[in-house]
């Protein structure tokens, strides 16, 4: 089975993370989708970055929930690139790819973001090609009242993939570091008929492993890499 290809925060090897450029680029490599960050500014717009702070993928400093969009606008997120919001993702790539979106409400956990983001995808008629991801698996209840047939898929933190409370969460699919997975991992998971989508693959050897192994999907900084390898095993 050669698996999919979703880059990791876009293209992000060859164009600034998280940034339209490195989701079109993503787009023009061939990737099967792309995985990007969310939460909230404090003006309550979704907004697509992955870190708490601006301060490392930017020109600024200070909190994401303590500036509003408008000030968020005013940044660079690298070569010129805005920080964009899910709004403006959905516009442009909505239903042309996959789109991994991850909920990183991690540190306001109580806040409107699966929702929010639930009623964007409604708003944009895109549930066929969205999956959501997350760490904190109480994101997944809280969306599903909204879209309950949109495709979860757990996140794991590295060795913590066999955590046993993960049984007792409703989810499609699992998301483990790369090393963590064997191939027992594999079959325990597509036998209870949940994929198995590894994150962060980039070295060739690793992509031909994680392929080998039987995963259903390579989540990548450098999809054009990660394409060209599968294309040598085809």
């Amino acid at each position: 089975m050669i698996p999919k290809i979703f880059a990791h925060r876009g293209a992000n090897a060859d164009a600034p993370e998280n940034t339209m450029a490195a989701f079109q680029l993503a787009l023009e490599q061939g990737a099967d989708g792309i995985e990007l960050d969310v939460m909230l500014s404090k003006d309550h717009e979704i907004v697509v970055i992955h870190d708490d702070t601006v301060d490392r993928t930017t020109n600024g400093t200070g909190q994401v929930q303590d500036l509003t969009l408008a000030e968020l606008k005013t940044l660079d997120a690298g070569d010129g690139e805005q920080v964009p919001t899910l709004d403006e993702v959905l516009t442009q790539f909505g239903g042309k790819f996959q789109i991994n979106i991850e909920l990183k409400n991690y540190s306001t956990i109580f806040d409107s973001l699966p929702v929010n983001v639930a009623n964007l995808v409604i708003k944009h008629q895109v549930a066929d090609s969205i999956l959501i991801s997350s760490f904190n698996p109480f994101n997944f209840s809280r969306f599903r009242r909204l879209l309950p047939n949109i495709p979860f898929g757990m996140l794991t933190f590295p060795g913590k993939a066999r955590f046993f409370a993960y049984r007792f969460f409703r989810y499609d699919a699992l998301h483990p570091y790369f090393q963590d997975v064997d191939e027992s991992l594999i079959k325990s998971y597509h036998a209870k008929g949940k994929q198995v989508n590894v994150w962060t693959v980039d070295e060739a050897a690793d992509i031909r492993h994680m392929t080998k192994l039987g995963v259903d999907s390579i989540i990548t900084n450098n999809p054009k890499r990660a394409i060209t390898v599968l294309e040598s095993l085809m």
